[in-house]
């Protein structure tokens, strides 16, 4: 009997979901909002929501499988505990809740899907990891044993695989590579701290510097009729490939930034490739050529060279919903 593992992604705006072989193909999918259950008094009804879905997928599938696992990416995930923790934009306090004593709004999620799926085993990673996984198990990491992960979107994400293991740290949080300090008392980052490459690297922080560039710089750009808020990485990486000089300039400090830190984080793991994944990615060498010389240029003597800058093999549609699915393959 065919053998199907469920995959999937808890984003802020949308939660995808499908079933997914061990080699990647994609058999049924699905997506439920995510942003329709706000508040903590929204979980639960999110939980049941999403277990419904899943089983009406499972009923749209025309042929018998088994159902291996349900592998779940989600942010401030933690891999020991199957719990998600804290999360920035999801099922925050609303004003009618006046007990606010567990400001650290931990959601035991892998216990709350097992109700639906008693079963079923349920493992949850943060989303970071989970495409590194899935890198691992479907992309163009195979068959290496170390390398690191970069999620380039709203924010960096990042995962260090380290002779073929996943690390996760003593609590299951390790490889928070956005928040490392690349710029002493730098722009303010979602964190609350001050520096972090997330400011910089990710795809909100290349639109911060291109609006810094159009302040400071008085070529003529396309992107001075863009409103902040209408900019994105893509009409950044379109207005480059057309030699904008206020883009490629973004793109040059971007590289910069996340080259310089890359350098630092091969002095630790000593990975045989980087890669570099998410929608800031997608604008290919325009990244990858400052990132690598870069961080060549600050790279250790002993390590020079040798470091490879890739793309992820998982740029897709259903990246997210594979990379989680992954979580379940590497388990089984």
């Amino acid at each position: 009997m065919k053998k199907l593992a469920f995959g999937i992604d808890i984003g802020g705006i949308n939660t995808a979901f499908g079933l997914v072989d061990e080699k990647g193909d994609l058999y049924a999918e699905s997506v439920i909002s995510t942003k329709a259950y706000p508040f903590l008094k929204d979980y639960k009804t999110y939980v049941k929501d999403l277990c419904e879905a899943m089983k009406v997928l499972i009923d749209s599938v025309n042929f018998d499988f088994e159902l291996i696992g349900i592998g779940i990416g989600a942010p401030n995930a933690n891999y020991y505990k199957g719990t998600i923790e804290t999360p920035a934009n999801l099922w925050k306090f609303s004003d009618e809740d006046t007990d606010r004593s567990d400001e650290r709004r931990i959601f035991h999620f892998a216990d709350d899907v097992r109700e639906y799926f008693p079963d079923t085993p349920v493992f949850v990673t943060n989303d970071a990891n989970a495409a590194t996984i899935g890198e691992m198990v479907y992309g163009n990491a195979k068959g290496m044993k170390d390398f690191i992960m970069i999620t380039l979107g709203t924010g960096v994400g990042s995962g260090f695989v380290a002779n073929g293991q996943l690390i996760y740290g003593h609590d299951g949080f390790a490889g928070e590579f956005g928040h490392v300090i690349v710029e002493r008392n730098g722009r303010e980052c979602g964190c609350g701290r001050r520096g972090c490459l997330e400011a910089y690297a990710s795809a909100v922080g290349i639109k911060r510097t291109a609006f810094e560039l159009m302040a400071t710089m008085n070529v003529p750009s396309a992107l001075r009729d863009i409103p902040f808020n209408n900019l994105d990485s893509a009409m950044l990486s379109t207005a480059a490939k057309k030699g904008d000089p206020i883009a490629l300039e973004a793109f040059r400090i971007t590289g910069e930034k996340l080259g310089h830190a890359l350098a630092d984080a091969v002095t630790i793991t000593s990975p045989e490739a980087i890669f570099l994944f998410g929608g800031l990615a997608k604008a290919g060498t325009l990244i990858s050529d400052p990132v690598k010389w870069y961080m060549e240029e600050n790279m250790l003597f002993a390590f020079k060279d040798k470091v490879k800058v890739l793309p992820s093999g998982l740029q897709s549609k259903n990246a997210a919903i594979l990379g989680a699915s992954a979580l379940v393959w590497q388990n089984a």
